[in-house]
């Protein structure tokens, strides 16, 4: 199993116009320079895309992706919706076959909301989009192996959070994205896994999103073997505050792909 982090950021913060003394990414760490949150896992012979940001073309582009089987949607926010019309270019991959969209009855709505054109069987014209939305249930069960879904507290909104289990090698991969917190559940299902990749805004508090040291106290509990964050604001330098860091945690980046 593998995922890419095909972009580890978010709308909130830019780097330019920031003037925080102390705070500031350094931009000359490439590291730095953060698209919005979107993720790509292959597990076995499957292609499963989280998120498509608003920067997902480029990200398909950069990190050339050319397949996806099964996409995942974790929430109806901006920054993780506003790319599936992008997802074009991969239902012609399929030949004209519409992709299984899961997500939340939220996120559904949302998409039916945006992309009305999109929701049909086969494309209205070639290289239209086309999307078979899909209620995501607790265990979704494929060849490659199993996907276990978990509600996370997001303010008003509940988070799509998303275990992969590789049925060939038992790997396990958790992917818990714009959260406050994990509930009992989402730590029983990861704890222990291979990789955990968590929500870890920014130093400060804030009211939907676990902040680094909250970060941290999670991945303490879940004892996984990896954790990587993600969803980091400007306020999170890549070299100064991977050094805080405990053994086992590091900060994610754009293009960084691990291999478990």
């Amino acid at each position: 199993m593998e995922i890419t982090f095909m972009g580890t950021g978010t709308s909130q913060g830019v780097p330019m116009i920031a003037h925080d003394p102390g705070q500031e990414c350094d931009l000359e760490d490439s590291r730095n320079w953060r698209t919005r949150t979107s993720a790509h896992v292959r597990m076995g012979d499957l292609h499963l895309q989280i998120d498509a940001a608003p920067e997902f073309r480029l990200q398909c582009i950069q990190n050339r992706i050319d397949r996806i089987d099964l996409f995942f949607l974790t929430h109806g926010h901006a920054d993780h919706i506003m790319g599936m019309d992008d997802l074009r270019r991969f239902i012609d991959l399929r030949g004209g076959e519409a992709l299984p969209v899961y997500s939340t009855d939220e996120g559904l709505q949302r998409v039916a909301q945006i992309f009305p054109y999109a929701i049909r069987p086969k494309p209205e014209f070639k290289g239209y989009p086309a999307f078979a939305i899909k209620p995501m249930p607790p265990l979704l069960e494929t060849e490659a192996g199993t996907i276990r879904y978990t509600p996370l507290p997001h303010g008003r909104f509940q988070v799509m959070g998303l275990v992969f289990t590789e049925a060939s090698t038992g790997q396990r991969l958790a992917y818990f994205t714009d959260c406050k917190r994990l509930t009992p559940e989402a730590v029983e299902l990861a704890r222990g896994a291979d990789l955990v990749v968590l929500d870890a805004l920014r130093p400060m508090p804030h009211p939907t999103h676990m902040t680094v040291h909250e970060a941290i106290e999670a991945a303490r509990e879940l004892k996984a073997a990896r954790t990587y964050f993600t969803h980091m604001t400007y306020m999170v330098d890549h070299e100064r505050d991977s050094a805080r860091l405990p053994a086992g945690m590091a900060f994610a980046y754009d293009g960084l792909k691990v291999v478990l």
